[in-house]
């Protein structure tokens, strides 16, 4: 069994039962385990910002997929709770769900990079990672204690 780590947000409808339900389709797979979920947190758009608040939160899984076939598991679900992938890029959506790490794999393949290639700079990611556990490691960058830090006091610098 390996151990996966899913971000999961939602910036339209009904957010908090989209990604309960997210969960429990993703807990009907046979071959995944939720062994953890973190608080889900109200986080501001990045990227395309005229839109919604997101609600953000991150599951850790145990799973014997490899990591194509999780990803296309993923995919799967949000197609099933009407995620299109019409709009602009990191525009609203009813459900978006990333595969942020698989163990310590690193992948970078057409569709599939691990561990995620945005990762390292998104707070919304990172804070429900550490809630999880602070000592997950992001294969060639750290901990997301560290990563996490990192981008606070960047912050704190940049702010007058």
């Amino acid at each position: 069994m390996s151990r996966a780590y899913v971000g999961l947000g939602a910036n339209l409808g009904d957010r908090t039962a989209t990604l309960a339900r997210a969960l429990e389709l993703l807990a009907e797979q046979p071959e995944i385990e939720i062994v953890a979920v973190s608080s889900f947190r109200e986080t501001d758009p990045v990227g395309y910002l005229d839109q919604p608040r997101f609600l953000n939160a991150a599951a850790a899984l145990e799973t014997s997929l490899p990591p194509q076939a999780l990803l296309r598991t993923l995919l799967n679900v949000e197609r099933d709770l009407g995620r299109t992938r019409e709009g602009p890029r990191f525009g609203p959506r009813t459900v978006d769900l990333d595969l942020l790490l698989l163990d310590d794999i690193i992948v970078d393949e057409p569709g599939l990079s691990l561990p995620h290639p945005r990762l390292h700079e998104r707070i919304f990611a990172l804070e429900p990672l550490v809630e999880l556990d602070p000592s997950i490691v992001v294969p060639g960058r750290g901990t997301v204690e560290q990563l996490l830090s990192g981008l606070e006091s960047q912050a704190t610098r940049i702010t007058p």
